[in-house]
């Protein structure tokens, strides 16, 4: 019973925070990006199409604990079960063959993926230490951003008793936006700490 009581109280937090995220979009990012980029209509204001957050565990193919350990932190961190990413091809001078796990990783859209920026702009980077903001650099030319952290220990829900390996992880921001610089305005306008 308690279980279906918790799946009930997230099913309500997701649909208040999104609820929230579509009034502050019409009222506040949407206007701000059209006057700054020159659109007529609102439909060519971009938006984030995904969040993918990806964990490559080196010794995931020797110890499954580490494995595991890392998919219940980015669990916990995502709110969303992560999936386990598996080799493409052999490679000896790894020792990993075609199928090992090479690593586990979260695709977040829709509400989920702003909740996530959201906390990460405003809660985990400015809580990292000596940092000075995101580089405007590391756009990909169609309108993606990524960035990298060193260790799952930044976000507040991962305890670091409870961690069976620190593990980095890389963080990419898919948009709608045609150029890099629509997806800057855009996030920049979601909050992303960028280094000016």
């Amino acid at each position: 019973m308690s279980g279906t009581t918790t799946a009930a109280v997230e099913k309500q937090r997701i649909a208040a925070l999104a609820q929230r995220y579509k009034e502050r979009f019409r009222n506040e990012i949407a206007p701000q990006l059209m006057k700054e980029l020159g659109y007529t209509n609102i439909m060519e204001v971009p938006r984030v199409e995904k969040v993918v957050i990806n964990m490559g565990i080196k010794e995931a193919h020797e110890d499954p604990r580490v494995l595991e350990g890392c998919m219940n932190d980015l669990a916990k961190i995502t709110g969303q079960r992560p999936m386990v990413t598996r080799a493409k091809r052999s490679i000896s001078d790894f020792g990993i063959t075609k199928g090992d796990p090479v690593g586990c990783k979260v695709t977040l859209r829709g509400v989920r993926a702003y909740a996530f920026l959201d906390k990460l702009f405003h809660v985990v980077l400015p809580n990292v230490r000596d940092f000075k903001g995101l580089s405007a650099d590391a756009f990909d030319g169609h309108g993606n951003y990524s960035l990298g952290l060193d260790e799952q220990l930044v976000f507040p829900e991962v305890d670091y008793d409870e961690i069976v390996k620190i593990q980095g992880m890389d963080i990419t921001i898919v948009t709608t936006a045609e150029t890099d610089r629509e997806a800057y305005y855009l996030l920049k306008a979601l909050g992303c700490p960028f280094r000016d």
